[in-house]
């Protein structure tokens, strides 16, 4: 009778450790997605974007080849890639390290949040936004504007602006909530 709730126990254990397993390898697509997540490598909803991403790519690439423009799309392309490797990576790298450098911005031992993600985020964003807009906020297509549109480049500048300026202070309200969370005597 031991031998047999030794084995019913053993085959218990290893049938609840091989769960755990699929959980772990699965963790974060789903219930039931472990055995889908070991051989694919992550969860169904990954393939899923995937497979998005791939199809909006691929719509994008047929409107650039109909319009005949894919030679001057392809330079481009190859150009933004080379000059984020060759500038722009170790431009924000430099920046972020000089970010980090000072004490006030690392993890603190008594529990209170980093400030350098809440500097880090809203930075990134507007030079995201700067690097998207920047014809357009730096009057660099004026005559262009004017001619497509009928429209004056100038307010771009100040909504960029007025964009960062919000950007800084709704990451300041949440730094602010965070290190006022644990400081609270109850944490």
């Amino acid at each position: 009778m031991n031998r047999d709730a030794g084995r019913r126990t053993g085959r218990w254990t290893r049938r609840r450790a091989r769960r755990r397993a699929d959980r772990a390898a699965g963790q974060g697509a789903g219930q039931g997605a472990g055995a889908w997540a070991r051989v694919y490598g992550a969860g169904p909803w990954h393939l899923l974007g995937l497979v998005a991403c791939f199809v909006v790519a691929g719509y994008a690439v047929t409107r650039v080849v109909g319009a005949g423009i894919w030679l001057g799309f392809a330079v481009w392309f190859v150009g933004a890639a080379v000059f984020h490797d060759l500038v722009l990576w170790p431009l924000y790298s430099a920046a972020d390290a000089v970010l980090r450098s000072p004490s006030k911005l690392r993890a603190r031992p008594d529990g209170r949040p980093p400030l350098i993600n809440h500097v880090r985020v809203p930075a990134a964003l507007s030079c995201l936004l700067l690097l998207v807009w920047f014809p357009l906020v730096l009057r660099g297509a004026e005559r262009n504007y004017v001619g497509a549109v009928g429209l004056s480049t100038s307010p771009y500048l100040a909504r960029w602006l007025w964009i960062t300026v919000a950007l800084f202070v709704v990451s300041a309200l949440l730094y602010a909530v965070r290190r006022w969370a644990a400081g609270r005597p109850d944490r």
